[in-house]
């Protein structure tokens, strides 16, 4: 994106996105912790932080839909370039450590443990039309209301192998998205 499009017009979709993803964040119960670029990372607590954070997952999808549709519409260039504006979301679930890491002045806070790792990592599977990637530790946890969907209750979630540092392990993933 910012090889091809004007700096400003990639930034506005940057802050477009990161605007609206840590807004669901925080709607869903979650906090956000950190923004790494074009990327915000969010924890949830609580007896349904799984479900809470795949909700999320998919309602950042119908935003980002939105900020595709509205930057096309506005953008010759956007609506011309040889990409289109898309994103990753991974969740994962487990035990984390947070750290201060850095200098004296100049730190900031590290996510230490599997969870942040793994999630960090299937943000970046590009499997379109899927954008929404979950463990299956996070998938056993969810309820009812993010595990099917639709008028008739359809699983919004596809069992995958994903080979990750030499292991097998089983993930979701989803091409739902979940209105606001």
């Amino acid at each position: 994106m910012a090889k091809e499009l004007d700096r400003r017009i990639a930034a506005k979709i940057i802050k477009s996105f990161l605007y609206c993803a840590s807004k669901l964040i925080i709607a869903r119960g979650g906090k956000v912790v950190s923004f790494d670029g074009d990327r915000v990372m969010g924890v949830f607590h609580g007896d349904s932080k799984s479900s809470s954070a795949a909700k999320c997952a998919l309602q950042i999808k119908w935003a980002v839909d939105k900020i595709r549709e509205k930057f096309e519409a506005n953008y010759e260039s956007v609506r011309n370039a040889s990409f289109q504006i898309r994103h990753g979301v991974g969740v994962d679930t487990g035990t984390v450590l947070a750290v201060r890491g850095g200098v004296w002045g100049t730190n900031d806070l590290i996510w230490i443990g599997r969870a942040p790792n793994l999630a960090a990592k299937m943000s970046d599977l590009r499997e379109h039309p899927y954008s929404s990637f979950i463990t299956a530790a996070v998938f056993n946890m969810l309820n009812d209301e993010s595990k099917y969907g639709g008028t008739e209750k359809k699983l919004m979630w596809e069992r995958r192998t994903w080979s990750f540092l030499g292991d097998n392990l089983h993930v979701y993933r989803s091409n739902w998205s979940w209105k606001p």
